[in-house]
C-alpha cells in the first residue's frame, strides 16, 4: 500500500503575508475561456521567497550560485522532523541535540504548533548559528524550518545564513510542520530552475518511513 503524502507547503494566494517590504503575491487573468479563446491563462507576481521556499546561496552571498545552479540532491531523501516547540527566540543545540542521531543529512525543525498563513509572524523563532555548526558536524546537507527565515527578522549580518553558506548546506523556509509528528520521513521539495535567481518556491511534501512504526 502506498504511503500517505503529507503536504508541508503554504498555499500561495492574494493577501498572504510576505516579508515586510517584499513583493505581494498577486494573480490576474490575461485570457479567459470564451467563444474566442479556448483556454484560461493567468499571470503571477511574487517574490521567490513567498510562502514555502528555498534560498539559493546568491540570496545571502553575491558570489554564491543561483537557484538554477543549486544541487538538487539535498531536496530529496530521508529527513528527520524534530520538535523545537517553546524554545524561545532561537533554536540552540541544547533544544534538539537529544533528537539528532550521529549522522543525519536532512533536519526539519518544528518551532510552532499554530503557524498562521494569514498574518505575518512577528517575533518568529529563528536558528542560532551554533545549531548550524552542530548539525554540520552530523553531516547535515539540508536544514528546514517552519518560520520565514533562519535568522531573526531584524538581523543585518545573518550569522546563521553565513554559517549555512560556509558549510554549503541547503535550506528550506516557511514549511508547514504544525500537523507533522517528529520522526523520519522522505522529503521531496524541488526548486524551480530559475536562472540567476536568489530563491524559489517549492512544493514540499513528506512521506512517512517505516522506522517511525
Amino acid at each position: 500500500m502506498s504511503k500517505p503524502i503529507i503536504d508541508i507547503t503554504m498555499t500561495l494566494k492574494p493577501g498572504m503575508p510576505v516579508w515586510p517590504g517584499d513583493s505581494d503575491f498577486s494573480m490576474e487573468w490575461v485570457m479567459r475561456i470564451s467563444d474566442d479563446c479556448p483556454v484560461n491563462v493567468s499571470k503571477l507576481t511574487l517574490s521567490p521567497h513567498t510562502g514555502t521556499h528555498m534560498d539559493s546561496c546568491f540570496h545571502y552571498d553575491s558570489k554564491g550560485v543561483s537557484s538554477s545552479e543549486m544541487p538538487l540532491e539535498p531536496y530529496i531523501g530521508k529527513a528527520l522532523v524534530v520538535d523545537a516547540l517553546h524554545c524561545g527566540d532561537l533554536v540552540t543545540p541544547e533544544h534538539i541535540k537529544d533528537q539528532i542521531p550521529d549522522t543525519i543529512e536532512r533536519v526539519l525543525i518544528q518551532t510552532t504548533a499554530e503557524y498562521s498563513s494569514d498574518k505575518w509572524p512577528f517575533g518568529f523563532t529563528a536558528l542560532h548559528p551554533d545549531t548550524v555548526e552542530f548539525l554540520a558536524t552530523r553531516g547535515c546537507v539540508l536544514i528546514g524550518i517552519d518560520t520565514p527565515s533562519m535568522d531573526p527578522q531584524e538581523s543585518k549580518k545573518m550569522p546563521s545564513h553565513q554559517a549555512i553558506a560556509a558549510h554549503k548546506i541547503s535550506i528550506l523556509e516557511s514549511l508547514k510542520l504544525e500537523a507533522v509528528n517528529p520522526g523520519y520521513y522522505e522529503l521531496i521539495a524541488l526548486p524551480l530552475k530559475l536562472e540567476g535567481c536568489d530563491g524559489s518556491p517549492v512544493r514540499a511534501i513528506l512521506r512517512p518511513l517505516d522506522e517511525n512504526l
